[in-house]
């Protein structure tokens, strides 16, 4: 959620999705690891002048008991095409709760979007359901730079 952060991950996503063919109208996912992720991606859209903007929105875990009881919170609309966002993949069960939710009330998942894939299982579960899966960066990676930077 840092400053930095943000405005390295946004425009980076946003390239990874512009580079997988995905066209979407909105990315979201589930509360709390896809938040800041899909604002960031959001906004790099709005500076980058991208068409079209992406519209950015937040699943809840659970629908809210008051209020308007809605699962998915935002600019969210039935027959958007939405790329799912998760920050970590482990076992892949958000980003399919996301999934679910967002099909349920009419959204057209174009794919998963994650930081970075833990390389546990979670990828492979989530392409069994159908859907493409880009990971930022895949936790081997992260380790090998991670050994390089202590030698």
């Amino acid at each position: 959620m840092s400053p930095d952060g943000l405005a390295m991950i946004g425009p980076l996503a946003l390239s990874a999705i512009d580079d997988a063919g995905w066209r979407p109208n909105s990315v979201g996912g589930l509360t709390l690891g896809a938040d800041p992720i899909s604002y960031a991606i959001a906004y790099a859209s709005a500076i980058a002048g991208h068409d079209p903007l992406l519209r950015a929105f937040t699943v809840r875990k659970e629908a809210k008991a008051h209020g308007t009881g809605k699962l998915i919170e935002g600019p969210f609309q039935a027959g958007d095409r939405v790329v799912v966002i998760e920050d970590v993949i482990t076992t892949g069960g958000s980003a399919l709760k996301a999934v679910d939710a967002i099909a349920a009330a009419g959204g057209e998942i174009a794919g998963v979007l994650a930081v970075v894939d833990r390389e546990e299982g979670g990828r492979e579960r989530i392409e069994e359901r159908g859907h493409s899966v880009i990971a930022l960066a895949r936790a081997a990676e992260l380790v090998a730079r991670m050994e390089q930077a202590a030698e």
